[in-house]
């Protein structure tokens, strides 16, 4: 009976835990779209509650406040992306091959996460970069760093400032994305979200940055 009983309260505790984390990922999915498009000041924890489709008070009791959510919400892509680029093994490879994975990795988490993007941008225009002082992106912004240095030491890249080449490659990474809503108008006729033009623009990034790093 005692280990019945045992039984039924670990699966009781589980669901909970399960259910606590399912809406949390609610909230913060409501909320990410909420920040990006009103930014911290502009956003109401009212409005996230009823796209979420909770209870105000869930809010508080999960981040306590509306910066501790938007500090959430700021972090999470951060902790995701650097989680995929672990799973990777890129360090393993040799560096045009991390660099072209990566490319192709970076480009596909974008396309996929278009909200994330404007959510940076409203960052940096309300904040200042106030709040994204305090998250990990350093982390997997500095894995580009990384293979452009191991490229070099190696031989099979130019020799380039690594800093400067990482943030122009992050441009190419995010740019279709993050300016999706505006590129759209310039083409009408075509789809940029189709699957095929995908491709082409990754294959295009691909080929531009590997030409431009590596030794003639």
């Amino acid at each position: 009976m005692g280990g019945t009983a045992n039984t039924k309260s670990s699966s009781k505790t589980k669901r909970a835990i399960r259910d606590a984390e399912a809406t949390k990922q609610q909230i913060l999915d409501a909320a990410e779209v909420e920040f990006a498009k009103l930014g911290l000041f502009g956003a109401r924890t009212e409005a996230i509650a009823n796209s979420a489709k909770v209870a105000p008070r869930m809010i508080y009791y999960y981040f306590q406040s509306k910066e501790g959510l938007y500090q959430a919400v700021l972090q999470r892509p951060a902790t995701q992306f650097q989680q995929i680029l672990e799973q990777l093994n890129l360090e393993q490879l040799p560096a045009p091959e991390a660099l072209r994975i990566f490319l192709q990795t970076i480009i596909a988490y974008e396309i996929s996460h278009r909200y994330r993007g404007m959510l940076l941008f409203q960052e940096a225009n309300q904040n200042q970069g106030k709040y994204f002082q305090l998250t990990s992106w350093q982390e997997p912004i500095g894995y580009i760093t990384q293979i452009l240095e191991k490229g070099m030491q190696e031989g099979v890249f130019c020799k380039l400032d690594p800093y400067m080449t990482t943030l122009t490659i992050a441009g190419v990474c995010v740019f279709y994305a993050n300016a999706y809503e505006n590129l759209k108008h310039l083409t009408p006729d075509v789809e940029l979200l189709s699957s095929e033009m995908i491709e082409q623009y990754t294959q295009a990034a691909v080929n531009l940055v590997l030409k431009g790093v590596l030794s003639q």
